[in-house]
């Protein structure tokens, strides 16, 4: 049951509306977005060993609004390059192409799957989380000498359901004339998203770990594989939140959690995620349109 009005009209509607979303979810009536060509190639192309900068540098410059947003980001304060970066091979030479990959990945993603007209704000704040859990999991992939592509890929999407949830609440608020006041709205989002983001990775054909943190973040004991991964995700959702969200976790709260034990993090280990805080901000930052 969603928190509602105290009118109970109000809250009655909020459930019809809950169990309409519910219905269209189970019996697959979602219309899933499609993963940008960009971004798919710009995944292949990074788990092909014999990949080279000129061949990501040539399919980045298929789509000029890309490729100029790439070069954007790459010049931002958030990878500091020593001198002015002026082309996609540049960018390559100074950055490597993992880095690349992830930031032409990242850019093409959101103009496919991150747009729901008319709820820019919660939008948007659905995105600057999905970059930081993104920028968060990297660090504790280094901290853990764990996979840090795969990390990041982890912490990117983890949450990539939701703003497919919000744009179907949209269609039934308005369907149904029900508003759906904003924290009635989070409480769906946190709801539905996990089921919803499964069914996006198996149509878009995400790597296996990665489904598994779209799956299991929120209750990574339950995690049938890939637990690592999935537990390095649960823990840079709680940071991107403590570091996005001042209002939600101080510096003592965000470390009462089990992850942190069940990732075997030291104190000093803890220390290095929390001060990250500055670089997890300019990441996002650079990423945010």
């Amino acid at each position: 049951m969603p928190a509602g009005s105290d009118h109970p009209a109000t809250a009655q509607a909020i459930q019809q509306l809950e169990q309409q979303l519910a219905r269209r979810i189970e019996s697959g009536a979602v219309d899933l977005p499609l993963l940008p060509q960009v971004a798919s190639r710009v995944m292949v192309l990074a788990n092909d060993p014999s990949a080279d900068a000129a061949r990501l540098s040539a399919l980045i410059h298929q789509d000029q609004a890309l490729a100029a947003h790439v070069l954007r980001i790459a010049n931002s304060p958030a990878y500091m390059p020593r001198t002015p970066i002026v082309s996609l091979q540049h960018a390559v030479a100074m950055l490597g192409m993992a880095l690349l990959s992830e930031i032409a990945f990242t850019a093409s993603l959101k103009a496919g799957a991150y747009q729901v007209p008319g709820y820019e704000a919660e939008v948007r704040q659905l995105w600057r989380h999905a970059l930081g859990s993104g920028a968060y999991a990297k660090e504790i992939a280094r901290l853990r000498r764990h996979n840090v592509e795969s990390a990041y890929l982890c912490g990117l999407l983890h949450a990539i359901g939701k703003p497919v949830v919000l744009r179907m609440v949209a269609m039934l608020s308005k369907e149904y004339q029900v508003p759906v006041e904003r924290d009635t709205l989070m409480i769906l989002l946190e709801g539905y998203h996990a089921r919803v983001g499964t069914m996006i990775a198996e149509k878009w054909g995400l790597p296996k770990q990665v489904a598994e943190a779209i799956a299991y973040s929120a209750c990574y004991d339950q995690a049938p594989t890939f637990r690592q991964e999935v537990m390095i995700t649960c823990l840079a959702d709680r940071l991107a939140t403590y570091v996005l969200e001042a209002d939600v976790f101080d510096d003592l709260t965000v470390c009462d959690h089990p992850v942190f034990g069940d990732l075997n993090l030291y104190p000093n280990d803890v220390d290095t995620l929390l001060n990250a805080r500055d670089r997890i901000l300019a990441v996002v930052e650079a990423m945010t349109v």
